[in-house]
């Protein structure tokens, strides 16, 4: 960044202009927000706003701040945001001097989309991932963010906000849409039009030929809605699984056994020796060397995972160091599991997250801001979580599982019976 300019009171002064949808959004408010608790002030010279929800606005703001430091430090934090300085300069890059880390000052990326600076030209900043860096290859003509454990000795990084630019997720119709109501969570949401809504995105996807994402956890299982998501894999409302060892544990279970957990969900009672039933369950498919080839061997008759072989569905079981067996198909590698997700996410349009908080945040920490998210969970703290950790664009939904499945099951019954034959 070039040296700021000095007012006749020694301020330090710098302009930046944001555009877009920065009033509905509350865009510009957060921006003036950021500079004022920074510890600067600032004057707005120009600003022109948008008339209907179709119409872009802009702002032209003078940034003082009492000192330089000061001021790169406002100007780094409003740039998340989207404000970008007229004066403009190219991105500064820093080989890497090590493997799995970054050079000091590296800019730190949001899950937002991303353009950086090179010789003169904006170039989009591809596999957007928050909490990531930003590397540049194929002599500067392409760049995407990299994780710090796969950054390699001599990788170009780029170092600091200079000729880094943020779009930041605006507030769109169709978002609005799909948005039950204005905060994140909240256990007194309508659930039947949250459920409808969710079915919606679910057919539309569906029709439109993209591709969504269940992450699930084990009470699926535990409250006998197990049946539920069969259909929907089946109906291929979902493309890709992510779980861990205990959701397809369970589930197995539940196929060979009758039982989760050692427990018979039809009536509540404890099998003989129940407790077993879950490493029976694993032995099993560990001796037939694999989920894929339980059910090809016709060891694996139903279930979720059964459903995930025959269907086609692309599944990813993540390990946990509590984790008994574990199943042969559970990555224990957490980084390997981190680098496959990210592999699996690249082209999915919707999120369904339902009752597993760790899963849930691992999986909202990978996706881009624009993908959309719903997490269903007994616990509202899941939701908060994601939001508090910046995946701001989950919804949540506050509820059991097994009435959300019955009813999301029915709401799609529903939809399917009125679309035209």
């Amino acid at each position: 960044m070039q040296a700021s300019q000095q007012n006749h009171a020694g301020e330090h002064v710098e302009d930046i202009e944001i555009r877009g949808h920065i009033i509905d959004s509350l865009i510009l408010p957060k921006i003036l927000d950021c500079i004022t608790t920074g510890g600067g002030s600032f004057l707005i010279k120009r600003i022109a706003i948008g008339q209907d929800r179709a119409d872009p606005s802009f702002a032209l703001v003078e940034v003082r701040a009492p000192s330089a430091a000061v001021l790169r430090e406002i100007l780094s934090q409003v740039a998340d945001h989207g404000a970008v300085p007229t004066a403009l300069n190219d991105c500064q890059l820093t080989p890497a001097d090590i493997d799995g880390a970054f050079p000091e000052g590296f800019y730190s990326t949001t899950n937002q989309r991303t353009e950086i600076r090179l010789n003169g030209q904006w170039i989009q900043v591809a596999d957007q991932e928050m909490d990531c860096g930003i590397v540049v290859e194929g002599a500067k003509n392409s760049a995407r963010c990299i994780p710090m454990t796969d950054v390699r000795r001599g990788m170009p990084i780029v170092i600091g906000h200079a000729g880094v630019r943020v779009f930041p997720q605006e507030r769109a119709v169709e978002r609005q849409a799909f948005e039950f109501m204005n905060s994140p969570v909240s256990t007194e949401k309508p659930k039947g039009v949250a459920i409808r809504q969710i079915a919606q995105e679910l057919s539309r996807i569906r029709s439109e030929g993209g591709k969504s994402l269940l992450v699930g956890g084990p009470a699926i299982i535990h409250t006998g809605s197990g049946d539920y998501v069969c259909e929907l894999l089946r109906k291929h409302y979902f493309h890709v699984l992510f779980a861990g060892n205990a959701l397809a544990t369970h589930d197995i279970e539940q196929s060979l056994f009758g039982t989760s957990l050692g427990v018979h969900l039809e009536c509540g009672d404890l099998a003989e020796a129940g407790h077993e039933h879950h490493l029976r369950a694993i032995n099993r498919i560990r001796r037939a060397g694999g989920i894929k080839r339980a059910v090809d061997q016709g060891v694996l008759k139903s279930g979720i995972m059964y459903e995930c072989v025959r269907q086609g569905v692309d599944y990813l079981l993540a390990g946990s160091i509590r984790d008994d067996g574990p199943l042969p198909d559970v990555i224990t590698d957490a980084l390997e599991a981190q680098r496959q997700m990210r592999e699996k996410i690249r082209d999915i349009s919707f999120c369904l997250m339902i009752a597993t908080t760790l899963h849930s945040i691992a999986v909202g920490n990978l996706l881009p801001a624009w993908v959309k998210v719903a997490c269903v969970d007994i616990n509202p703290s899941t939701v908060i979580k994601l939001n508090d950790r910046g995946s701001f664009q989950t919804v949540g939904l506050v509820t059991d599982v097994e009435p959300f499945l019955r009813a999301l099951v029915e709401d799609l019954r529903e939809l399917e019976e009125s679309q035209p034959k």
